[in-house]
């Protein structure tokens, strides 16, 4: 699938940061600039996180809309179904209402195959609360629905085990990590990736938590565009 080849490029591709090229408008006024690529050693992606104090006041899960209608209007799935569409090692069938039955996962968090959707969920890979404690509590409500929904990222939104995710919650890697030792790279790499997207800050115990794998993970890469 197109979001895993995304994903496994994003960890293991060194490149140089790229700048996407600009377009011109309908009118032939040159378009505003779109946002530039970067791919970063991940010790160097760490270190570009601001570090702050987080805030969790006025925080509640439904001030970020999910799921909405995803990527594909007229597919009749929302980013739910959409992700793990697109996830799928083996697809699913789809009946009528977007339901899914049957198909294939790999739970990356802990190693578990899964046949059966309902038995996953798709995990924000910054918690909507950590997201609100790093700095989306003062965002406006349609970039915290774009936040919830992101899929024009490889890394944002990811299909594990339902019990992987619950155990997580919304801790950061300073107090949960993937029990599977072999996810914890890719997973640190995901989520400095996605902080850095939206422009979200690390409290002090995250950042140096983040800096201590980034350590041990020497050859992960971090790719990530910032969000419009």
């Amino acid at each position: 699938m197109i979001k895993n080849l995304a994903r496994t490029a994003a960890l293991t591709l060194l490149l140089a940061p790229l700048a996407l090229p600009t377009q011109a408008t309908a009118a032939g006024a040159p378009a505003t600039a779109a946002p530039a690529a970067a791919v970063l050693a991940l010790a160097d992606a760490v270190a570009q996180l601001p570090v702050a104090d987080e805030v969790r006041e006025g925080y509640t899960r439904d001030k970020f809309r999910h799921w909405n209608a995803g990527l594909d209007l007229t597919d009749g799935c929302n980013t739910r179904a959409e992700v793990l569409l697109d996830e799928a090692t083996v697809a699913p069938e789809v009946a009528a209402g977007c339901k899914l039955s049957g198909g294939a996962w790999l739970s990356y968090y802990d190693g578990q195959a899964v046949n059966d959707p309902g038995k996953l969920d798709i995990d924000h890979m910054v918690p909507l609360a950590e997201a609100w404690d790093s700095g989306a509590s003062s965002w406006d409500a349609t970039r915290r629905e774009a936040y919830a929904n992101d899929q024009d990222a490889a890394v944002s939104l990811v299909a594990v085990t339902a019990r992987s995710n619950r155990a997580k919650a919304d801790r950061d890697p300073a107090e949960w990590m993937p029990p599977l030792p072999e996810a914890h790279c890719r997973y640190v790499g995901e989520w400095t990736a996605t902080k850095l997207r939206w422009g979200l800050s690390a409290d002090q115990a995250e950042a140096d938590a983040l800096a201590v794998y980034a350590e041990a993970c020497e050859s992960t890469v971090v790719h990530y565009t910032p969000a419009p």
